[in-house]
C-alpha cells in the first residue's frame, strides 16, 4: 500500500494550521494523519481532540496527529504501521522550513508517494515578507517549491490588491496554480485529491461547482497513453488546479494519473479500480471542450 502525502508549507502567519483544521472538519470520511514538527502550540482545534498519548493525538473521525520532532523518517515509518492505516498524510512544515527539502526526504521512503506541495501565503503581507532582508530568501524558496499556491486571507485586501498579488505570485513561480481562500476554507479535494479513490462511495458524487471551482468526473473507457494524457492535462493552457484518476493503457495495465498545478505523475495502480478522472479547475475559465480534446488525443 502506498500512502499519499501532501506537504503544507508557508511562512509564519500564512494560515497553515487554520487550513489543517478546516481539512479535519471536512475530511469526507477519510482517515487523515497530520504530521507536525512539535506539539508546542497544539495545531488541532480542541473540540476535535478525543485523546492524547505521548506523540499521537486521536482526532474525531479516525484521524490522528503525530509529532515528528527531529526525526521525520522515523515518524513516517511508524505512521505506516498504524492499523488501520491513514488514507492520506498531511505534513505541516514549520514557517521557516523549505518544503522542497522535506519532499526530498519523503521521496526516499518506500510506501509513500508525494501528492503535492501546497504553500500558503498571506495576501496582506507576502510581498513585504519577500522583500525583507532576513526572510526574503526563505519566502522565495518556499514559493519556488510549490505545486499549488493558496493565496489566503484575501478578505484583508481590496480586489485590486488581490489581483496585483496574484500577478506577482505568478511571476515568482509560473509552474504553480494559484487559488484564493479566506480563513483556509477550500474544498478538501483541492488539497487532498484523495476523492479520486474510486472504491469509495463518496467518490461517485455528481459534478459540482463550489467556492469558485468547477469539478468534473470523466470516464475513461478506452486505453490511453497515460504519460501523454498527464503531461497535456498539466499544461498551463488548461490551468487546471488538480486532476487525479485511473486509466487503462494499451498493454492492459492500469495507471494512476495525478496532476497538481504543472506537476504530473503516472504510477502503477490496482486493476480493480474504476477507470476515470476527477478534474478541478477554476470556475471562471474551466474549458471543458479543451479538456475533452486533450483526452481524445491521448486515447488509443
Amino acid at each position: 500500500m502506498t500512502l499519499p502525502i501532501t506537504i503544507i508549507g508557508g511562512y509564519l502567519g500564512s494560515g497553515k494550521t487554520t487550513l489543517v483544521n478546516h481539512l479535519l472538519r471536512n475530511a469526507d470520511g477519510l482517515r487523515l494523519a497530520i504530521l507536525v514538527n512539535e506539539f508546542g502550540e497544539l495545531p488541532v482545534d480542541e473540540d476535535l481532540i478525543e485523546a492524547q498519548d505521548d506523540d499521537i493525538i486521536s482526532i474525531a473521525g479516525g484521524c490522528v496527529c503525530c509529532s515528528y520532532g527531529n526525526d521525520l523518517t522515523l515518524a513516517l515509518m511508524d505512521l505506516a504501521k498504524l492499523d488501520p492505516p491513514p488514507d492520506h498524510v498531511l505534513l505541516e512544515s514549520s514557517g521557516v522550513a523549505l518544503p522542497g527539502a522535506i519532499a526530498g526526504s519523503v521521496s526516499l521512503l518506500q510506501g509513500y508517494m508525494l501528492d503535492g506541495i501546497v504553500v500558503l501565503t498571506n495576501a496582506e503581507t507576502i510581498q513585504d515578507q519577500a522583500n525583507d532582508t532576513y526572510v526574503g530568501d526563505t519566502i522565495e524558496r518556499q514559493l519556488n517549491d510549490a505545486d499549488l499556491v493558496i493565496l489566503n486571507k484575501t478578505d484583508l485586501v481590496s480586489s485590486d490588491e488581490r489581483a496585483q498579488v496574484k500577478t506577482w505570485l505568478s511571476e515568482q513561480n509560473n509552474q504553480a496554480e494559484i487559488v484564493e481562500a479566506q480563513h483556509g476554507a477550500l474544498p478538501s479535494a483541492i488539497v487532498l485529491q484523495s476523492f479520486a479513490t474510486q472504491d469509495r462511495e463518496k467518490s461517485k458524487r455528481a459534478d459540482h461547482q463550489s467556492a469558485g471551482f468547477a469539478t468534473r468526473t470523466i470516464k475513461l473507457d478506452d486505453p490511453v497513453n497515460a504519460d501523454q494524457l498527464a503531461e497535456n492535462l498539466a499544461s498551463s493552457d488548461l490551468a487546471l488546479v488538480r486532476a487525479k484518476g485511473f486509466a487503462k493503457t494499451s498493454d492492459g495495465k492500469t495507471k494512476t494519473i495525478q496532476i497538481v498545478g504543472r506537476r504530473w505523475v503516472v504510477s502503477d495502480a490496482s486493476d480493480t479500480v474504476t477507470h476515470g478522472l476527477v478534474i478541478i479547475g477554476h470556475q471562471s475559465n474551466f474549458d471543458e471542450a479543451a479538456v475533452s480534446d486533450v483526452i481524445s488525443r491521448a486515447t488509443l
